[in-house]
């Protein structure tokens, strides 16, 4: 059985291209994206979902397949649709259009939970967005994760707020009594100052560190900071020609576990995952720019020359 499974809810991808009105197919959901960075790294993984029985399930099937990524744990649903979503890009970034409303995924319950699976597992993965989609895939994410940590297999949440999903005081309540199941917390700067009002890293830090040992704070273009209860160390962010940072917190997240499974000390798989993070906006869309280990390797001996 796969080390690592993920879960969420895999989204069909179409990104505009540089200066047109034309949009190309792609691959995204973000605990499927860092499902795919982390299968890119070498790492054992697998996911946990439901998809509908049409072309865009169709689609993904066939990348997890591509990408070394177990889908046995994937369930079809012939009533309800994969979900599909929209990235354009103007002045102030990148900005998303969802239609996944009664999504195959959004239709998944606590009873769809693959108990035997989490338990042979190293390491559960789960975001904000798994959460979001609906009362049940939310219900369904606290039952896989007490399953988890009966069998003492170690959580990874990501906090990925979506504001149109939920409320902001919904959102801060669910994930926050989430994160303190969790042993690795990876929200991003924007994410933490939503959810808690805070906008300094290092006062985020403590906060996250009161609910989950260890806290991965993702800084965008400043980097990243790895906080623990007994110290903190702050990662330098690379200087690449960014283009697109859709999914680049999701190759952070996947990359990172890949690394700590490979039996990296936290430093040494955060930095890595900075790395591949940073590799990630030079390319268009969610999965495609997913770096390979030879290009993050390369940019970190760079970095250090």
């Amino acid at each position: 059985m796969p080390a690592l499974l993920c879960m969420g809810e895999p989204m069909q991808e179409f990104n505009q291209q540089p200066n047109s009105e034309n949009f190309l197919r792609g691959y995204g959901g973000d605990t499927s994206n860092a499902a795919v960075a982390a299968a890119r790294q070498g790492a054992s993984v697998g996911y946990i979902t439901a998809i509908g029985q049409d072309a865009p399930g169709e689609s993904f099937l066939q990348l997890w397949a591509r990408e070394g990524v177990d889908s046995s744990t994937v369930k079809r649903d012939p009533q309800a649709a994969t979900a599909v979503y929209f990235v354009t890009h103007g002045p102030e970034g990148h900005s998303f259009s969802f239609h996944r409303t009664d999504s195959a995924a959004a239709r998944y319950t606590p009873a769809d939970v693959p108990a035997n699976a989490i338990r042979a597992a190293q390491v559960l993965h789960l975001s904000g967005i798994s959460q979001a989609i609906s009362a049940s895939a939310c219900d369904a994410c606290f039952h896989a994760m007490h399953i988890a940590r009966e069998a003492g297999v170690a959580i990874s949440y990501d906090t990925n707020l979506r504001l149109k999903l939920w409320p902001r005081a919904r959102a801060a309540a669910v994930m926050h009594a989430a994160i303190a199941m969790a042993d690795f917390c990876l929200p991003s700067l924007d994410d933490a100052t939503e959810l808690t009002g805070l906008t300094d890293a290092d006062t985020i830090a403590d906060f996250y560190l009161k609910l989950c040992p260890v806290v991965l704070l993702k800084l965008g273009r400043a980097g990243a900071l790895v906080a623990t209860r007994h110290g903190r160390q702050r990662i330098a962010p690379h200087q690449v020609a960014a283009v697109d940072a859709t999914g680049a917190g999701d190759t952070f997240a996947g990359s990172f576990l890949a690394r700590h499974l490979a039996g990296d000390t936290l430093e040494q798989a955060a930095r890595y995952a900075n790395a591949a993070a940073a590799l990630s906006t030079t390319g268009y869309g969610a999965v495609a720019p997913i770096p390979h280990p030879a290009a993050i390797n390369a940019l970190l001996h760079c970095s250090m020359a």
